[in-house]
This record gives structure tokens, C-alpha cells and sequence, in this order.
């Protein structure tokens, strides 16, 4: 299209004078029309959060679109070598013990010295591993066999083998340094890793999805496999520490060549295989409280969450002063009409009825959560530009710009108020807000405190009776807060106590593993976090994380670039889902398994500004974000080794699926604003980062996705800082604070809704993070030190047991030790009188 081709609608819309005209007629309906519709609220998303997407879904993301030439690769190796083997049979022809006999010799070849030899050994197993696909007529085929190949292989020891394989190459010191000299790296120069990893991350995560016609020589297969990661069997370490040893390497610029998406899913699926998934999480917590003896869970918090529904969001400011205008020109066209229509029976125009009250009316009649009085609708100036009180639902534009619809048809009460009949969480009371509260009553009834007495209630009054025993009825006793205090008496009395006996659980083991270089691993993960980032700028310095994505010859084609541009963008969502689900799945284990491996992770991840991060992601058109359509769905395995590849154009490439949102994406924001959650409760120095990096408005934007379990971590973020954010916020935002009361859990003495009682001040932050840096510090040193209660070792002073030991020496001892002794002892003149001289 010509510059002057487009310059003439504008052009058009010009009068004389030159000022923009207004379409006339039928165009002004149809203009504000799609302004009321692009402005409408969100639908409500049916999406259900759990570990992962379907196994289809997990399956697709593994491959870029640029791979897509390599499964006919992986093809044409394998029949290559098959062909001499079966002599004209198919693979799903053969018996098993055929195919048994075939992956020996498959295993045998992998040990060849030769490295392109080596590699299209491995990408014959990958096909496998693919579900021979060629032999295949539908999806679900694909599925079936590739899930039968990859217990085969798993059988037959062939994980293990690609595992020195993988070794072999993160060693590859060559391979490392060329690729630090490139100036552009692609798909070309991790070809041996990519396949290495694929075949990994299919037998990982097809062995971890459970199906109901598992045979129970896989259902061993699992238990077996999952035990075998998450154990020391990898030179002495879980498998998921040589994966965080890919990631810090690649960070660290040592090896830019490594396919850090298919290293990222790979860690994630292992940890999420090894640890457990949140239903996993939820069981093991019961049987956490019960070894404890404390009281069983008041409800399940997943099953809580997902009756929960969604709210109507806020309207933004801009939606505010749009609507107001409308309101303004509405009223103004309504009334034109009036008069010129009346202007034939009469020379005097007769008032116009207000319009407003009517609108408002049908406006009630479709929100049930909204007063019947009308003047609570009226619009104060002061809460216009804070987007919650006085709004007027963007889906009741057209009512007020168009003359007003019949009423709709009357309903029952009880459908139109569909109130919940309770609130959806327990209310939980901690043993400290029992005694502050005792300790403020004292102190105004009575002028003198008891301490940490909760049981004592002499000469206070019968309310505050009733008062304590309604917090005593609804007191929560924490798993941390045992491990907490456990830990004080284990500081206290490390003799009495004795030796402590530490459980080796898979999240045990992964914490020892981490522990040397944890703050490497979490300033890594954040590093990949930032790059791949929507609301990242491309720097010239940051990492690259599109190594993996970007083919040898760049597209020429404008149909290229379009496809190359939906890759990146999925590669980057991708990467995203990945390290937001790692992460939280780590602080949810490590919490459980002791709080203070919970509270270093998290200080690490607030000393590397995960905080300003996550705000940074959140800080986009977050709509846009979620209903974002980077995904081809032609391209997608297994679609696209099973169907025939239509021909791909502009709109095919730019009308995407046809879901109302990414779940990818989805997920990803829901376990951002979880880490979040988690590293802010109970910290008021962290909170206050929240309240300094101004994310009240952030967050409340986010409250336009109408998804329940999206919007409870939001306004759980948002209630934690509610008292810091002044009076004047709480009055303009009455909407959200009435979905906090209605969605968060309450604590019965929490004044979060009024700030009177500010309990941390300015001045504690800093000593606050102090203290639990030292507590961290004293529980890692007394659990981990291999020299712990060097203090309290007893010293041995019997010259024979001393001189009885043995002692370990050096190998090289025995060939230098008659030199040392001549150049050392017989060569050295020994003045024994001085021995015998006072010093």
C-alpha cells in the first residue's frame, strides 16, 4: 500500500478548515459501540490451575517452531538403521522382545567415539522417544507409543547412558569457547544438546504423568525412577543439581550455547517429578501436622480456591473520565432529540426527564452487590480518578449513549442475589496476637502485664473473656512456628539435646545440593526472569536467551518473520512458566521441610530485587498479556508430524487459537504473584518494598482478569500493605477493600482495614532482616558444618590413643620422605640445652 493510500481516510474526515469531522449517523452508533466493547470487562476465565497444562500441551512447548525440520530428520536416521535390522517390518510390528533386542544395539552404538556417529544414534532414539510418528495415523497413537517406547528405554538404561552423554558435552570446553567467540549463535550450535535433553525431558515427563491403564511394571518404573533422581546417584548429587549447573554456567557467559528452555522445563519437570506436585504439597503437610500432633488443616485451600468466583474488576481512571464524557454527550444528544421532535406540537421545548436514575436502576437490576439507593451512585469528584467508588460498569455505556432497552425479565430473588452463604476461609488467630492482645488489655484494665501468659485472666472484664476465648477457638499453630522454637532449644542445649535426627527426603537432599552456591542458582533464575520478560528493553549486555530459537539463515519473507516472531515471543512465555513454577515449587517444599531452608531462598531472592521484578512484569497491559496468541496450532507436536501441513499465511499465522486466554501465561502470573505472597507474609520490611515501588496501582490493575485464584493473591498483596498506603487510599478504594473482606481469609485481630495500630516501624527493617540472617546462619552452621560444636569437642590428651590414630597421607609421602627427613631433621643442628633454658 502507498503513503498516499493511506494518508486519504484522514484526508476525508477533514472539513474546509481543516479540523477532524465526526462520521455522521449510523458511524457515531457504530464508533461508540466498539469503544464501550473494547472497553468492556473482561469474560470470566474458565481456567483451572494445577502442576501443568495437559500432557499434549507440556509435550508441544518442548520444540521451537524452527525445529520443526529436524523430526523428519530423526526419521530418516532411524529407518535408515532400522531398515537393516527389521528387514521391511515396522517398528509397531515387532514383538517386544524385538524391540528390546533393537535399543540394545542402539545403546551399544551410543558408546562410538565418533560424535556425528554418536548423534544420529541419539536422534534415532528421539524418534522413538516421539512415538514413531510416521507409522502413526492419529494424535492419540502418537501418545500411546511414544509412552510405551519411552518405558522401554527408560528399562533398557538408556537415561543413564544419555547422562554421560550430557556430561560429555557440558564439559566440552571447545564447543564452550567457540560459541564465546561467535558473534551470533543458532539452533546449529546446540544440536548434540538439544537432542540430548528433548529425549530426557520426554522419558521424565511422560514416566511422571500418571494414566488409569498404567501396567504395574510401570507403576514400579515410576517409584523406581523417581527415587533414582531425586537420590545422590550423580557423583554423589540429585540429577536436578548438574541442570543448576547449566543454568549458572550459561549466566555466567561460560556457555551461551546451551538450550536454556529445554534445560529450564527439563529442572522444572524433575523437581516438580522428584518433590511432588500442590496436591502432593497438600498431603504432606497433613501427615506433617498429624506427626506433630497438631490439629488437622481447617480446610483444603486448593478445593477453597477453586469454588471460589471471580469479582468485577475496578474501571481504570482513563475508563473513568471516557465514561463521564459519554455521560455528558449522551445526555446532551438525548435531549436535542426530545426537543426536536416535540418542536412541531409546541414553541416551548418542555424540560427533559432525567436520565440518570434510569440507567442507574438497570444497572442495580444487573449487579446484585449494588445498594438499591441510587444516591450511593453519585460520582464524588475526589474518587474519579481512583477507579473503584461511584463507577459505572463499562458494559452500561450503551445504556446511557442509547435510548434504554425494555426491562428484562423479572427473576426469583434468589437467582438475581446469589450471596455466599459463608465466608470461604477459617478465620486463623497466631499465639502472639493472643498475647498482644491480653498484654494491651492488661496494661488499660489492670496497669502491670504477665508476659507470654495466656491463661490468666484475673481482673479483666467479661468481654474480654468472651474475647479470648473466641481467639483460643480459632488459634493456628503453624509447622514453622514448631520448627521455629525447636530450633531455639537446639541452639540452647546442643549437649542435653543431642544430635538431631535429620529425615533424608528428596527436598533435603536438593537443599544440601544447593546450599554451596544457592545465591548463584537464584540470581541465575532471575537473570533468565528478566530476559524474558515482556516488558524487558533488549540491551546489548544482557543475556541471550534466544540461542535455541533463532535458525542459521535468518527469514527473508515477511511470512518468515512473522513466524519467527510468534516463536520468539512463545520461547519467551515459555521460559517463564518455567522458572515461575521452579521457584514456587522450591519455597513450597523447602517451607515444609524446614522454614529456615524456606527463609534463605527467600532472603537470596529479595537480595536479588525479585521483589522490583515481579512488579516490572506485572507493570504491562496484563490483559493484552494473558490473551496473547503466540502459538501456531498447525505446528504443534504431535499435530504436525501426524496431519498435512497447510499452507501457512499472514492471517492463519496472525488469528492464533481460539481460547479466550494462554494458559501458559496464566499460570506463569498466578505463581509470580504466589512468590510474591510468599516472600512479603509477616515481613513488614518486605511489604514495605510494596508500598515504596508504588505497586497498589500495579496490582490493582491486575484485579481486571477475572479469575478467582489471580485475583485472591492480589488482594491478599494488596491487604498486607493496605495500612501503609494512607486514609485517603482506603476511602477511594472501597470496592477493593470489600473483596478483600469477602475473598482473604480473616485474622480476627488484624487492623489491616484501618492502620491505627502500625506495629513495625521505619527503624526495625533493616535490624528485622538482620535477625533472621543470623538465625539462618546458626541453623545452616549447627545442621551442615562438617566441624559443628567445635566448641564443645572433647579434647584428647592420651599420648598413646593420640600417637595410635592414623593418619591419612599423601601419596606422593613415601617417595619424599627420606629427603624431608634428611633436609628437615638430620641436617638441622638441635641446640638441646635452649630446651632446657628459661624463655
Amino acid at each position: 500500500m502507498q503513503a498516499e493510500d493511506m494518508e486519504v481516510p484522514f484526508i476525508n474526515n477533514l472539513n474546509d478548515n481543516g479540523d477532524r469531522q465526526r462520521p455522521k449517523g449510523k458511524d457515531v452508533f457504530k464508533d461508540q459501540q466498539k469503544e464501550s466493547e473494547s472497553s468492556m470487562e473482561s469474560p470470566n476465565l474458565e481456567f483451572e490451575y494445577g502442576d501443568t497444562d495437559t500432557l499434549t500441551a507440556e509435550l508441544s512447548e518442548l520444540y521451537s517452531y524452527t525445529e520443526e525440520p529436524e523430526f523428519a530428520l530423526n526419521r530418516d536416521y532411524f529407518e535408515e538403521d532400522f531398515r537393516s535390522h527389521a528387514r521391511g517390518r515396522r517398528w509397531i510390528e515387532l514383538t517386544v522382545e524385538e524391540q528390546r533386542a533393537y535399543v540394545m544395539r542402539l545403546l551399544d552404538a551410543l558408546e562410538v567415539t565418533d560424535r556425528d556417529k554418536r548423534l544420529k544414534v541419539a536422534r534415532a532414539i528421539l524418534y522413538l522417544a516421539q512415538g514413531v510418528f510416521d507409522e502413526c495415523d492419529t494424535e492419540v497413537d502418537v501418545l500411546h507409543w511414544s509412552r510405551h517406547n519411552v518405558f522401554l528405554l527408560y528399562d533398557m538404561g538408556i537415561f543413564t547412558a544419555l547422562l554421560e552423554l550430557l556430561s560429555m558435552e557440558i564439559d566440552n570446553s571447545q564447543a564452550c569457547s567457540s560459541a564465546v567467540r561467535k558473534p551470533a549463535i543458532s539452533l546449529a550450535d546446540s544440536t548434540e544438546l538439544r537432542v540430548l535433553l528433548s529425549i530426557m525431558y520426554l522419558i521424565v515427563e511422560t514416566i511422571r504423568v500418571q494414566t488409569e491403564d498404567d501396567r504395574p511394571e510401570w507403576i514400579a518404573a515410576r517409584e523406581a525412577f523417581k527415587s533414582e533422581l531425586g537420590s545422590p546417584l550423580y557423583n554423589g548429587e540429585p540429577f536436578a543439581m548438574l541442570l543448576f549447573t547449566m543454568v549458572t554456567k550459561f549466566c555466567s557467559m561460560n556457555a551461551p550455547h546451551f538450550p536454556m528452555k529445554k534445560v529450564l522445563l527439563l529442572l522444572w519437570k524433575t523437581i516438580l517429578f522428584t518433590l511432588g506436585g500442590f496436591e502432593e504439597l497438600q498431603e504432606m503437610k497433613e501427615r506433617g501436622r498429624e506427626r506433630l500432633n497438631l490439629p488437622p488443616l481447617p480446610e483444603d485451600s486448593i478445593k477453597v480456591v477453586r469454588a471460589m468466583r471471580a469479582a468485577s474488576p475496578p474501571a481504570s481512571a482513563m475508563e473513568l473520565i471516557e465514561q463521564q464524557q459519554q455521560q455528558k454527550r449522551g445526555r446532551r444528544s438525548r435531549r436535542s432529540a426530545f426537543v426536536d421532535s416535540l418542536e412541531g406540537d409546541s414553541p416551548f421545548p418542555k424540560k427533559q426527564p432525567l436520565v440518570k436514575q434510569d440507567s442507574l436502576d438497570t444497572y442495580n437490576e444487573r449487579d446484585p452487590f449494588k445498594n438499591d439507593d441510587a444516591r450511593d451512585e453519585e460520582e464524588d469528584p475526589e474518587d474519579a480518578d481512583s477507579g473503584i467508588e461511584g463507577e459505572v460498569d463499562p458494559l452500561d455505556r450503551d445504556v446511557i449513549i442509547q435510548p434504554p432497552p425494555p426491562p428484562p425479565p423479572l427473576r426469583p430473588p434468589t437467582e438475581r442475589v446469589n450471596f455466599p452463604k459463608g465466608l470461604p476461609w477459617a478465620p486463623k488467630v497466631r499465639e502472639k496476637d493472643i498475647e498482644h492482645f491480653l498484654e494491651t488489655s492488661r496494661n488499660k484494665f489492670i496497669g502491670f502485664t504477665l508476659g507470654n501468659d495466656t491463661e490468666t485472666l484475673v481482673g479483666l472484664p467479661r468481654p474480654i473473656h468472651e474475647s479470648v476465648k473466641t481467639l483460643k477457638q480459632h488459634k493456628y499453630v503453624s509447622i514453622a512456628e514448631i520448627q521455629i522454637k525447636r530450633e531455639e532449644e537446639l541452639q540452647q542445649c546442643p549437649l542435653t539435646l543431642g544430635e538431631e535426627e535429620v529425615e533424608e527426603t528428596p527436598a533435603e537432599i536438593l537443599y544440601l545440593g544447593m546450599l554451596p552456591n544457592l545465591s548463584q542458582y537464584v540470581i541465575a533464575l532471575l537473570k533468565l526472569l528478566l530476559a524474558a520478560a515482556p516488558t524487558s528493553k533488549a540491551k546489548t549486555d544482557s543475556i541471550n536467551i534466544l540461542a535455541d530459537v533463532l535458525p542459521e539463515e535468518m527469514p527473508i519473507t515477511v511470512l518468515q518473520s512473522m513466524k519467527l516472531g510468534i516463536d520468539v515471543n512463545r520461547h519467551k512465555e515459555i521460559i517463564v512458566k518455567a522458572i515461575s513454577a521452579l521457584l514456587l515449587l522450591l519455597l513450597k517444599h523447602f517451607k515444609l521441610n524446614h522454614i529456615y531452608q524456606f527463609e534463605i531462598v527467600s532472603q537470596h531472592l529479595v537480595f536479588a530485587n525479585c521483589i522490583p521484578l515481579i512488579l516490572k512484569f506485572f507493570n504491562q497491559n496484563i490483559m493484552s498479556y494473558i490473551s496473547a496468541k503466540n502459538s501456531i496450532c498447525v505446528l504443534d507436536f504431535p499435530h504436525c508430524v501426524v496431519h498435512e501441513m497447510p499452507e501457512l499465511t499472514a492471517e492463519s499465522l496472525e488469528g492464533g487459537d481460539n481460547n479466550q486466554f494462554c494458559w501458559r501465561n496464566l499460570f506463569s502470573c498466578i505463581n509470580l504473584l504466589r512468590i510474591l505472597n510468599k516472600l512479603t507474609k509477616w515481613k513488614h520490611s518486605r511489604t514495605m518494598m510494596l508500598v515504596v515501588f508504588k505497586s497498589a496501582p500495579i496490582l490493582k490493575r491486575a484485579l481486571k482478569v477475572k479469575q478467582a485464584m489471580m485475583q485472591l493473591y492480589v488482594l491478599k498483596l494488596l491487604k498486607i500493605q493496605t495500612k501503609y498506603l494512607g486514609r485517603q487510599w482506603r476511602k477511594s478504594n472501597m470496592k477493593t477493600m470489600s473483596a478483600i473482606y469477602q475473598k482473604v481469609r480473616h485474622r480476627l485481630n488484624d487492623d489491616w482495614a484501618y492502620g491505627n495500630d502500625i506495629d513495625a516501624r521505619p527503624w526495625d527493617f533493616q535490624a528485622e532482616e538482620c535477625a533472621l540472617r543470623e538465625s539462618i546462619e546458626k541453623f545452616n552452621s549447627r545442621r551442615y558444618d562438617k566441624n559443628k560444636n567445635g566448641d564443645f569437642t572433647p579434647v584428647d590428651n592420651c599420648l598413646q590413643s593420640v600417637l595410635g590414630q592414623r593418619v591419612e597421607l599423601p601419596e606422593d609421602f613415601h617417595y619424599s620422605y627420606e629427603m624431608w627427613l634428611e633436609r628437615e631433621v638430620f641436617s638441622q643442628p638441635i641446640q638441646w640445652e635452649g630446651l632446657l633454658q628459661n624463655p
